[in-house]
C-alpha cells in the first residue's frame, strides 16, 4: 500500500506503485493535462517518476514559479532540438534557466544571424507542435560518456568526465534529439507554446578566455502570451531608458577604449554625482558618523592580513615599487580598521561610525562591463561601524531606518531584502558565523521585515543583508548591503578597552546605502527616463530670451537665480524662441524661463515646465520660491 499526501492534508492510497501523472489523473482529468512535474518529498521530479514509498506529493502546474521555471528549462531543451534539426553540424553544450527566459551555448563553424534566429524560433514551434514526449533514462557515466562521443557532442562528453563521484546521470529524450540534463522537464514539447529568441551572443567555453568562443542564443518563456508581451514591452521600455545612451544625449557621461570600465564625467554628470554625494554627506553628518580619506595604493603585506590577497586576489589590480608590491585598493575596510587602530580606544568610545566615499579599483572581465552600471573603477558610499557584541542588532537596527529614509528621498518605497549565510571559502571560526548569522536575523526580525534566505551567498568575512530597489518599470536591483565581520578586525589588530579593563575585538559592520555612486546614479538615470527631479537635476532651470532686446534682462533673471543657488542656463542665440524651446525641452530640463518684450515691461517671467505646461508669469521673487519649494521635496 503506498500512501500520497497532498498539501491540503489528505491522502490518497494505491495498492501498487503509481506516477506522478496516475495521482495527477486521480484528482482530475484537468489537474493531470495541466501536470508539468511533481514535487515529492521537497524533490522536483518529472510526471513520469514512480511513487513506490509513503510520500508528500504536491503537483506543479504552470501558474507554480517552479513550473514557470520548468518550462523555460525545457524551451532551452527545445532550442537545442531545433539548432540540431537545421544545424547538424552545430554540437550542444549547456543551456540553463536564466532570470526571464533562458539560453543555450552552441559550437558551429559560422555565426548564427538573426535570419537564422527566424528560422529556429520557427523550428522549434514546429517541434512543439509535434507533441513528442520526453523521457528520462538513467546511463552509467561511462555509458554515457560513450554515447555522446557515439554522437559528436565532445562538449558533452567533456561535461560529464567533469562531473566529481561516479554516479549515474540522466539524459533526457525528445524524438531525435537527446541532452544530459538533471531535470525535471515537461512531458511533451506541446507544453512549450510562448516563447521567443532575443538575440545571440559571444561566451567562451567555461567561461574561460582560453577556451573556443561559443555563439550563445537566448531566450524568454512564459505559460502567457499576455505576460510574454508585457515582458516585451518592459523591455522595450528598458531599451528608451538605457542610461548609456541617455547618458550621451543628456551629455552627462562617457566612456572609452582607453579606460575601460571607468567614467569620463561630463560637467552636467558630475553636477548630478555632486547632488547625490552632497546629499548622502549630510545624511552621514547627521547621523553620528566622521568622513575620513584612506590611500588608494596599499602594500600587498596589508592585503594578505585582511585576508584580501587570498580570496580576492583575481580581482585586484597590483603594481611595483621599489622591490615592494603594492595593490590599488578592491575595497575600503583594511584602510578604515587603520584609522580606528589610531590610538587605544574605550568601549565609551563606540560605536564608531567611520564613513568614506571610497574610490575603488577591480578588475572585472571586459565583457561584463556595462555602461557606468559594472564599472572597474567605482566609488563606494562606504561606511564601516566598530562596536561591541551588545551594539550590533541596535546598529543594524539603526542602518535600516537610514537606508529607508534614502531609498524612500530618492523616490523608491518597494525594497526586497535576502540575508546571506556563510559560503564555503570564507574566513572566522564557526562560533563567529553562527553569532554574526544570528544578529542579523535578530535584526531583521525586530524591523517585522519579509525576507529572503540565501544559503552559502555571504562574504568571506560575513553574513550579509542585501537590500534591492524595485524601480518604475518593474526591474529590481541590488544596492545596499550590511555585512557583519568578526574576523577582519581581529586579524588587522583591532581593539577596544572593555570596561572590566580587558582587550576586547570589536565588531566590525561593512554598510553601503548607495553600493557604487556610478551604478546608483545610472539607477536613477533610467528610472526617470533622464527626467530627474528638480532637486537632483544637472540644469534646473534655462533662461530663453525671445529677441536681443531682452538680453539685459535675460542676464539680470540668470544672476538672481544663481544667487539663490540655482543651477540654471542662459541661451541668448539669435534662433526663433520655439526652436529653443524645443530644443531645452528634448534635453529635459525641469523649467523654461522665456523673457519677452512683456516680461521686461512688467519686471516678470513666463514659466513653462517640463511637461510644456504653461504656468504663467510670475514675478522673480514668486519664482524663487517656487523653484526652493519644490526642491525642498524628496520622495
Amino acid at each position: 500500500m503506498t500512501v500520497v499526501r497532498l498539501p491540503d492534508g489528505s491522502e490518497r492510497s494505491f495498492d501498487h506503485p503509481v506516477t506522478v501523472f496516475d495521482v495527477a489523473l486521480s484528482i482530475g482529468a484537468g489537474l493531470a493535462r495541466a501536470a508539468i512535474a511533481g514535487r515529492v518529498n521537497g524533490k522536483l521530479v518529472d510526471v513520469s517518476s514512480h511513487i513506490s514509498n509513503d510520500s508528500e506529493l504536491a503537483i506543479i502546474t504552470e501558474r507554480d514559479d517552479e513550473g514557470l521555471e520548468i518550462i523555460r528549462h525545457s524551451s532551452a531543451h527545445l532550442l537545442a532540438h531545433a539548432v540540431k534539426e537545421l544545424f547538424p553540424e552545430a554540437q550542444v553544450t549547456i543551456g540553463p534557466v536564466i532570470e526571464d527566459g533562458f539560453y543555450y551555448d552552441f559550437s558551429y563553424k559560422r555565426p548564427f544571424t538573426t535570419e537564422d534566429l527566424a528560422a529556429i524560433e520557427k523550428k522549434m514551434q514546429e517541434i512543439g507542435k509535434r507533441n513528442l514526449q520526453i523521457e528520462r533514462k538513467v546511463f552509467e557515466r561511462s555509458e554515457a560518456i560513450s554515447y555522446f562521443k557515439d554522437q559528436g557532442e565532445h562538449y558533452k562528453a567533456q561535461i560529464i568526465e567533469s562531473i566529481p563521484g561516479d554516479e549515474d546521470v540522466s539524459l533526457y529524450f525528445q524524438g531525435s534529439f537527446t541532452d544530459l540534463c538533471r531535470g525535471p522537464h515537461v512531458p511533451t514539447t506541446a507544453k512549450l507554446k510562448v516563447f521567443k529568441l532575443m538575440k545571440v551572443a559571444g561566451a567562451y567555453w567555461r567561461g574561460d578566455s582560453r577556451n573556443e568562443m561559443l555563439q550563445r542564443i537566448y531566450g524568454t518563456a512564459w505559460t502567457k502570451k499576455e505576460d510574454q508581451k508585457d515582458y516585451l514591452r518592459r523591455l522595450e521600455e528598458a531599451e528608451k531608458r538605457d542610461h548609456r545612451k541617455l547618458g550621451k544625449h543628456l551629455n552627462l557621461f562617457h566612456t572609452q577604449e582607453e579606460a575601460p570600465g571607468m567614467v569620463f564625467w561630463h560637467p552636467k554628470g558630475w553636477a548630478l554625482w555632486q547632488q547625490v554625494e552632497q546629499y548622502m554627506r549630510d545624511i552621514l553628518n547627521n547621523s553620528g558618523y566622521q568622513e575620513i580619506r584612506t590611500p588608494q595604493v596599499l602594500d600587498k603585506d596589508l592585503w594578505v592580513r585582511s585576508g584580501h590577497w587570498e580570496n580576492f586576489r583575481e580581482n585586484m589590480f597590483t603594481t611595483n615599487s621599489e622591490e615592494r608590491q603594492f595593490a590599488i585598493k578592491p575595497m575600503n575596510c583594511p584602510g578604515h580598521v587603520q584609522v580606528f587602530n589610531q590610538g587605544l580606544r574605550s568601549y565609551r568610545d563606540l560605536p564608531v561610525r567611520l564613513a568614506e566615499f571610497g574610490s575603488c579599483h577591480r578588475n572585472e572581465a571586459s565583457g561584463a562591463l556595462h555602461g557606468i552600471m559594472r564599472v572597474r573603477s567605482f566609488t563606494q558610499d562606504d561606511a564601516h561601524i566598530f562596536c561591541a557584541e551588545n551594539q550590533v542588532q541596535g546598529e543594524v537596527v539603526e542602518f535600516i531606518d537610514l537606508l529607508q529614509k534614502v531609498y524612500k528621498d530618492f523616490g523608491f518605497d518597494d525594497i526586497l531584502v535576502k540575508l546571506s549565510t556563510r559560503p564555503t571559502k570564507r574566513v572566522g571560526t564557526e562560533m563567529q558565523w553562527d553569532k554574526a548569522e544570528a544578529a542579523l536575523e535578530a535584526a531583521l526580525v525586530d524591523k517585522q521585515l519579509d525576507w529572503d534566505l540565501q544559503p552559502g551567498e555571504g562574504a568571506f568575512y560575513g553574513p550579509k543583508i542585501e537590500f534591492s530597489l524595485k524601480d518604475c518599470i518593474g526591474r529590481v536591483w541590488q544596492c545596499g548591503t550590511l555585512q557583519l565581520d568578526f574576523s577582519m578586525p581581529d586579524r588587522l589588530g583591532a581593539e577596544y578597552v572593555a570596561e572590566d579593563n580587558t582587550r576586547q575585538v570589536p565588531v566590525m559592520l561593512h554598510r553601503a546605502i548607495l553600493g557604487s555612486m556610478e551604478r546608483f546614479i545610472g539607477i536613477l538615470i533610467e528610472n526617470h527616463a533622464g527626467a530627474l527631479p528638480l532637486w537632483l537635476s544637472p540644469e534646473q532651470v534655462v533662461v530663453l530670451n525671445i529677441s536681443r532686446g531682452q538680453s539685459d534682462y535675460a542676464q539680470e533673471v540668470t544672476k538672481e537665480l544663481k544667487r539663490n543657488n540655482i543651477r540654471v542656463s542662459l541661451d541668448l542665440r539669435n534662433e526663433k524662441i520655439t526652436y529653443k524651446i524645443r530644443e531645452h525641452s528634448l534635453q529635459k530640463l525641469p523649467y523654461q524661463i522665456i523673457v519677452g518684450d512683456e516680461e521686461v515691461r512688467t519686471r516678470k517671467v513666463s514659466v513653462r515646465n517640463r511637461s510644456g505646461a504653461d504656468l504663467g508669469q510670475m514675478s522673480v521673487a514668486a519664482l524663487v520660491a517656487h523653484l526652493k519649494a519644490e526642491i525642498s521635496v524628496r520622495g
